[in-house]
């Protein structure tokens, strides 16, 4: 809500015909150029020829508490994991962790965000989004790993999640100051999001604003891109070792 803010309350209302959707089917509506714009989880980015409003996005030097990979079993001996497939990067980047970390490289199930069913039919889940804003992870009898706080301290590097990106026959350089100013609107009118948002979420108002106001990092700078560009060198690795496997 904050990137989009200042589009819906600021100086950018009514430049943008706005529809929410989860970042897994802006990208899959980028793709059948459905839409001109969307928020593409960074993952998709090798599969789809975007341009990047640079700048803006989500991210994360830290622990995100939005995003968690919650274990059934010690992380090495996950063999199966469940996994809400509203954003393909989070899968990827537990697929990194497990691997990386744990020498663990796990079947990955596609299931609905309910914890409970996820963990009856799989060793671990990934949750995140306000499924895993509403669960308090030190209430739960299972071991929960920030995938946000995994990947700084295993990188040193910032976790870049998602990105404004275009498709390339209408971008244009003045989308990087609209996009930008939006963000910073929004920022600025944090505790209105709040207040509006968060009860309809189920999410209450002091995390809500802990989450939008110390977790997540909207501006992106050269230290973001870096860790972007090493995500997306992990992920590649990944990938050609699955396809080694097969």
């Amino acid at each position: 809500m904050p990137l989009v803010w200042g589009m819906l309350q600021g100086d950018q209302r009514g430049r943008f015909e706005l529809e929410f959707a989860l970042p897994s089917e802006c990208a899959d509506r980028l793709a059948a150029r459905q839409t001109d714009i969307g928020i593409v989880p960074t993952v998709e980015l090798e599969r789809l020829d975007l341009e990047v409003i640079r700048g803006v996005g989500i991210a994360c030097r830290g622990p995100i508490r939005s995003i968690l990979l919650v274990l059934k079993t010690p992380p090495e001996a996950v063999r199966t994991l469940a996994a809400d497939t509203s954003s393909r990067t989070s899968i990827a980047l537990a697929r990194i962790i497990l691997a990386e970390r744990y020498a663990a490289r796990p079947r990955v199930q596609p299931m609905p965000p309910d914890l409970d069913t996820m963990l009856a039919a799989a060793d671990a889940a990934v949750i995140i989004g306000d499924p895993a804003l509403r669960v308090d992870p030190a209430a739960l009898p299972y071991r929960v790993l920030d995938l946000g706080g995994q990947w700084r301290s295993l990188t040193g590097l910032p976790m870049v999640f998602a990105v404004w990106a275009a498709r390339r026959e209408v971008f244009a350089p003045e989308l990087t100051d609209m996009f930008l100013a939006s963000c910073r609107f929004g920022r600025a009118h944090l505790d209105d999001i709040v207040r509006q948002e968060a009860g309809r979420r189920g999410i209450p108002e002091a995390l809500a604003r802990e989450y939008l106001g110390e977790r997540v990092v909207y501006e992106l700078g050269e230290w973001e891109y870096r860790g972007l560009a090493e995500f997306l060198e992990r992920a590649r690795r990944l990938r050609a070792e699955d396809e080694d496997a097969v």
